[in-house]
């Protein structure tokens, strides 16, 4: 039946009188062999290459989700299952216990207090200290002002660790040779006083991202406004930064998941203040005190997995939930930023 549809569908009549197929026999009869070839060649890429982009697709994201698939799997199984081979994506046994252990081993809630509080107040800081050092490159012209973005370029392709050292002295007698000094260290202000100087985690880039956006603001934005009376500061505040809201976001975006990331430097500053990137990092140890009162007890590697994968598991889940939310102008902001395209 449908074959008997398809070929009243390919015999109906065009022009005068022909179906498509005739016209088309006719239509070659008058093309030289390298016009024929020509067709032939784009008619087979024309059915191939959907089959080719749908493999490149499910191959790439195979490959992306993977990680997440397995993760999600083994947070909900009991340990013995990664002892089972029998067992490879759907667990024997599902489980809650795993997730609960883990919280408790993380001491998550307060961990996650105390994640926000340090993470999200330097990502607002950032944010704002690095829009106003891109509005500065993007606007105005000052002597110096080629070797300071030079500067900031070099903040993108060094990397953290050869300032560490430097870093940590500085904090460690901060003040005034002389007058007075003050030990910063295991302090919030380690993370804080970079954010409000724009010198924090990647704050390079964010003045990059900052900068590329501002240039492409028509300037009659800023001409109306002095017209009005504005000076710079307030013109910034009041028909910029209402401009430039998508920008914004997506520099918070990348600030806070920097910082949630971020183990290194926490590291180097903290010891006994928790954030979810150094809890993870510590998590052996602190399973085997919170489980078995005993941070030397032997587990299994292939037992650890499960606590391992659970600990990922709670400690993207807020970071995917805020991105879920604010995709849309996240993506929006990417390509209004001049990063893309």
């Amino acid at each position: 039946m449908a074959d008997s549809n398809t070929a009243a569908v390919e015999e109906k009549p065009i022009g005068k009188g022909m179906s498509k197929k005739q016209a088309k026999k006719i239509r070659m009869k008058s093309m030289t062999k390298a016009e024929i070839s020509y067709l032939r060649r784009k008619s087979l890429v024309e059915k191939v290459w959907p089959i080719f982009r749908f493999i490149i697709l499910f191959g790439l994201s195979f490959v992306i989700l993977y990680p997440l698939i397995y993760m999600v799997s083994c947070a909900f199984r009991d340990r013995s299952d990664m002892s089972d081979p029998t067992v490879m994506w759907v667990p024997r046994h599902y489980t809650l216990t795993i997730i609960k252990e883990t919280i408790q081993a993380m001491d998550f809630w307060n961990t996650l207090k105390n994640t926000l509080i340090l993470n999200i107040g330097c990502a607002l800081v950032q944010v704002l200290s690095c829009a106003v050092t891109g509005y500065g490159f993007a606007r105005f012209n000052f002597k110096g002002k080629g070797l300071l973005f030079g500067i900031v370029i070099m903040m993108i392709l060094v990397p953290t660790q050869v300032i560490s050292l430097p870093l940590y002295t500085q904090f460690r007698y901060f003040g005034i040779k002389g007058l007075f000094s003050i030990n910063l260290i295991d302090t919030m202000w380690t993370m804080y006083l970079p954010a409000i100087t724009a010198n924090g985690i990647r704050s390079g880039l964010m003045i990059l991202i900052f900068r590329q956006f501002f240039r492409g603001l028509p300037r009659e934005l800023e001409d109306a406004a002095y017209i009005d009376g504005c000076g710079p500061l307030k013109t910034f505040i009041r028909v910029m930064v209402p401009n430039a809201s998508s920008a914004f976001l997506t520099v918070f975006l990348f600030s806070v998941v920097w910082y949630w990331n971020d183990y290194y430097v926490s590291s180097t500053f903290f010891t006994n203040n928790k954030t979810v990137a150094l809890m993870l990092q510590n998590l052996d140890s602190q399973l085997k005190i919170a489980l078995f009162n005993d941070a030397t007890v032997e587990i299994s590697p292939r037992e650890q997995i499960v606590w391992k994968e659970a600990g990922c598991l709670l400690s993207i889940t807020p970071i995917l939930l805020l991105y879920v939310c604010l995709q849309k102008y996240f993506t929006e902001g990417i390509e209004r930023s001049g990063l893309v395209g």
